[in-house]
């Protein structure tokens, strides 16, 4: 085992590492281009058609799950730790100026969501008893024609969901309650499981479902605890700006603590942590995207790019600001317990929003990702094997809230690294059916387009 940890800690420092990173900000640029700056030029147009009609129920349409419910299943698990963590490691390992370039990987991150919603539409495939199955397993067999790198894909994404997406957060929520609330982790952990199980069993309709309620009030918690903070200290904002703009291109960190932190390790940190929290590139949230009633690819695209911006530029961004404004961020600490000593210092009992915030988000993230590890499956395998799935994705649930299986997780975090390198060859290989879409609705932007004719677009 300690073998296979080393090489994996090899393989990790790769797909979690410069190179990687490069790539995904790259092909986000490349995209952004091509796409004239779509997540900027028309803004007003995507926030109208997805923050505007969140709470719209649309039945006419053919498939499982309205747009909305697949954006709250992709942010579901999309939405996790890293925004509670991920943040407060960001900055305690790169200084304030990190979120700057946190900021910037988003920005173009949204471009390449965008791509990869549009594409996830463009090419699943419709399933007899209805509804569909997508994603860039799909994509990359039926846009690229490369079935072999399309299941290493999918094997890549089983595998993931049973460590990132289930016990590294499982083991999250039971030591966030055992810290806040002195509940032993079996219990806790026996909970979580009892609840995982009554919505998975459910399926795709159920977790919608939940993800759909769950999300916004997960949402709505956290944001009104950190803005309570924030107007607390209010006075700070200017301040806690200038810190993220002044020392994000700083040569060196020389403030406190920070000295040594060199510019390289600022923008590692940030792109790195913006990457890990709205995963644009690595191909997860598409396959939820994948089983929406839409009219158009591009209008779900546009709830790719709304994902991203829900989570990093607001979510994100709120959790750094707590920690600037509560001049926090250079005490020591890091991960979770840098952001609930900071709520704390905002108000007595701040940390219970942390607590609470990361049970939530935690959670979602457990039933996100059992979907996307559930269609990759059904892509390797067929449907027959959905039930063995859940059957030992439920019980995992458990076994990570005690502490259990802790290399796996180490394995698992590569592997989910792993998946970005198949779906970003796909992204950037297919990018031109994504502009011919983009064309296509803007000249048509009543029209409804149904799977058959999307060849027609393709080809013109």
């Amino acid at each position: 085992m300690d073998k296979i940890l080393k090489i994996n800690e090899v393989i990790n420092n790769i797909v979690w590492g410069w190179p990687s990173l490069v790539l995904l900000v790259g092909i986000g640029i490349v995209l952004t281009l091509k796409l004239r700056m779509i997540q900027i030029s028309k803004i007003k147009l995507i926030l109208s058609n997805t923050l505007l009609k969140i709470f719209t129920k649309d039945t006419t349409l053919k498939g499982e799950i309205t747009a909305f419910q697949s954006v709250a299943t992709a942010l579901a698990a999309t939405v996790g730790t890293g925004n509670i963590s991920g943040v407060a490691i960001a900055i305690s390992t790169g200084g304030p100026g990190s979120i700057f370039w946190m900021w910037i990987s988003a920005l173009f991150g949204m471009a390449t969501k965008f791509s990869e919603v549009v594409l996830a539409i463009v090419y699943r495939e419709r399933k007899q008893e209805g509804g569909y199955n997508g994603g860039p397993m799909y994509y990359i067999k039926n846009g690229l024609k490369l079935p072999l790198l399309a299941k290493i894909f999918a094997l890549f994404t089983v595998l993931a969901s049973f460590g990132i997406g289930n016990m590294t957060q499982s083991n999250s929520i039971s030591n966030a309650i055992r810290a806040n609330f002195n509940v032993d982790v079996k219990i806790t952990s026996i909970l979580i499981t009892i609840i995982a199980a009554i919505v998975l069993l459910g399926g795709i309709e159920r977790i919608s479902k939940v993800s759909e309620t769950l999300v916004p009030i997960m949402a709505f918690f956290y944001i009104i605890g950190s803005l309570i903070v924030i107007v607390l200290n209010i006075s700070e904002i200017p301040n806690a700006f200038y810190k993220i703009f002044s020392m994000a291109f700083s040569k060196q960190a020389a403030i406190g603590g920070f000295a040594g932190v060199t510019f390289k390790q600022i923008i590692r940190q940030g792109v790195a942590r913006g990457v890990f929290t709205n995963e644009a590139g690595l191909g997860s949230a598409p396959i939820a995207h994948a089983s929406a009633k839409t009219d158009h690819p591009v209008l779900q695209g546009m709830w790719g790019v709304f994902e991203v911006f829900m989570d990093t530029m607001v979510i994100c961004t709120l959790t750094a600001l707590v920690i600037l404004v509560t001049n926090t961020w250079n005490s020591g600490l890091s991960g979770s317990e840098l952001t609930s000593y900071a709520f704390n210092q905002g108000f007595n009992g701040g940390g219970y929003i942390v607590a609470i915030g990361l049970t939530l988000f935690a959670f979602s993230t457990i039933l996100g990702w059992s979907f996307y590890g559930e269609k990759a499956l059904i892509f390797l395998l067929g449907e027959k094997y959905v039930y063995f799935y859940r059957m030992i994705y439920i019980p995992i649930i458990f076994i990570g809230g005690i502490g259990g299986l802790k290399e796996v997780w180490a394995i698992t975090d590569t592997l989910n690294g792993l998946m970005a390198i198949p779906n970003l060859i796909a992204v950037f290989m297919l990018q031109n059916v994504v502009i011919k879409m983009v064309k296509h609705y803007f000249k048509n932007p009543e029209k409804v387009i149904y799977l058959e004719d999307y060849e027609d677009v393709i080809s013109e």
